[in-house]
């Protein structure tokens, strides 16, 4: 490895560290330096013997465990490497902050999609938060959650569903817009999105306590907060509702929103990353429908008879 790597200038002296001089240390940095320390105490190994193994010179070392080297990530990549690893333990990730954490961490590291969703359906179902109400499971959720992007039809479909189960009809946008007292986008643009993903939680859980009986048309992104899905899934019969990129932008447009035509391309390319980055978690739904298929009708009967199914109800 090169000394450029090596010797970065952002680096601070090591020398004043361990003498104790006053420094101002950034608690991440300091956060930083405790792990690597104990990481190299549990792997039994001496500064010296780190510093070799990782191409790293001793008073770098130094820095980094007095929270006084802001290292580069390749540094960091080399320390990792000759700790034998993940850079993110290094950095602090909650499934490295405990034995118990690391233990289950290494049991679930090598299996397959399937198996990790049984896993996380007993977890749930253990600590009493609810598993899920898919394939095997002894009963379902009367609560129908529709979920997928913005144009997939949740809405449409979900107030034709409601009416159809005599079911209320729940739109969380609505919901959570009652909570903060102004609208999504003002929620967005004044607070924030770590204070809309507050007030969408809040707001499911809400729905979840006072209707045992319900269809929820959902955000399309509350799939970007795992404890909200994960809620979701636990106490809903959940349906993804899925549409072309095509369909999806022209029914926001229909529904008065110019903003995508204003740099389409742009648009449409945003669009479909978005739905590429959701689709694995929108795919965890226990019913998928694609609502670019055949005309409303045909697509809420459609929507309707699965549900039936799932419910065992008889039509």
């Amino acid at each position: 490895m090169s000394s450029t790597i090596l010797h970065v200038s952002e680096m601070t002296p090591a020398e004043n560290a361990p003498h104790g001089a006053a420094q101002t240390t950034h608690p991440f940095l300091a956060g930083l330096g405790d792990r690597v320390r104990a990481l190299r105490s549990r792997r039994g190994m001496t500064r010296k013997a780190l510093s070799l193994a990782a191409d790293v010179s001793e008073r770098h070392l130094a820095n980094l465990e007095y929270g006084v080297g802001n290292a580069s990530i390749l540094v960091l990549l080399q320390v990792a490497q000759a700790l034998q690893c993940p850079l993110v333990e290094l950095l602090g990730d909650v499934t490295t902050s405990s034995p118990e954490w690391l233990l289950i961490r290494e049991l679930l590291e090598q299996c397959d999609e399937p198996t990790l969703r049984r896993v996380r359906i007993a977890v749930g179902e253990l600590l009493g938060t609810g598993g899920a109400h898919g394939e095997g499971a002894s009963e379902r959720s009367s609560r129908i959650a529709l979920v997928g992007l913005r144009g997939a039809g949740k809405s449409t479909l979900g107030a034709m569903l409601a009416e159809d189960l005599d079911f209320p009809f729940v739109e969380l946008s609505r919901e959570i817009e009652k909570f903060a007292g102004c609208s999504v986008s003002e929620i967005q643009g004044l607070y924030g999105q770590n204070a809309y993903r507050r007030y969408e939680r809040r707001a499911l859980e809400e729905a979840i306590q006072i209707y045992p009986e319900a269809v929820i048309a959902t955000p399309g992104g509350i799939v970007s907060d795992p404890a909200t899905f994960n809620l979701l899934l636990a106490h809903c019969t959940t349906i993804w509702l899925q549409a072309t990129p095509e369909d999806h932008m022209q029914r926001v447009v229909a529904q008065g929103d110019m903003r995508p035509m204003r740099a389409s391309t742009e648009a449409m390319e945003d669009l479909k990353n978005i739905l590429a980055g959701r689709a694995a978690f929108y795919s965890k739904a226990e019913i998928a429908l694609n609502t670019s298929e055949g005309t409303l009708e045909t697509v809420f009967e459609n929507l309707r008879k699965l549900v039936r199914k799932a419910l065992a109800k008889e039509c």
